[in-house]
């Protein structure tokens, strides 16, 4: 990447609208968070050497990738990703031990991602890509959602779902995301633009399913 691109997206990192923005009800605090319910945010343990965090923690912006702090738990998993501003990127799941480094993601094992040209990625292999869906429609404010329930791992476009899902997920997995090329995504979970669809909840912590 460029030091003027870099320069373009570190600039649009840190300004502009969070998915938290705007007036939040006296029950919630800046991340949108209900109660004493602990935000779910992206981990900064599990972060590419190039990637950067703000944002209170949902924001990702350079060259890399990282992961959710907490994985999918429950049985029927749904959350978003805002993209902010386009470039490369990928979102979906992965494992702690994907490679982080290597945008836009789906390059070994331990990921399995929806990619901006709209092709679907594992292990360094396209494994489908979706139908109707070029990656020049996919745009800056777009939601990507996302629900998981153990079997097929589906994506949603501004709240439309499109084909094909993602099968043969495996292990403890989190929501993952990939930027590089000024590419600047939010992680969407305490606060959705979407109601998830029937049967689906947002993402859960693990002591809230106890």
């Amino acid at each position: 990447m460029s030091y003027a691109l870099c320069c373009l997206s570190l600039r649009g990192c840190f300004g502009g609208p969070s998915n938290y923005g705007g007036n939040l009800s006296n029950r919630r605090d800046q991340n949108g968070v209900e109660g004493n319910r602990e935000p779910i945010l992206l981990d900064t343990n599990y972060m590419g050497h190039e990637v950067v965090i703000v944002k209170n923690g949902i924001r990702l912006c350079g060259n890399g990738g990282t992961i959710a702090t907490e994985p999918i738990n429950q049985n029927k998993a749904y959350w978003e990703i805002k993209l902010q501003q386009t470039g490369v990127w990928g979102v979906g799941l992965g494992t702690r031990n994907a490679d982080l480094n290597s945008a836009p993601g789906g390059s070994d094992k331990d990921s399995w991602v929806l990619c901006n040209d709209g092709t679907l990625r594992h292990d360094k292999k396209e494994v489908g890509k979706i139908a109707g869906i070029p990656g020049d429609t996919i745009s800056d404010g777009d939601i990507l959602g996302m629900t998981y329930d153990h079997e097929e791992l589906k994506f949603y476009i501004n709240n439309v779902l499109v084909e094909p899902a993602m099968t043969g997920i495996r292990g403890t997995v989190y929501p993952i995301l990939f930027v590089d090329e000024g590419a600047i995504l939010d992680l969407c979970v305490e606060r959705l633009h979407y109601s998830p669809p029937s049967g689906f909840d947002r993402i859960m912590l693990e002591q809230s399913l106890l």
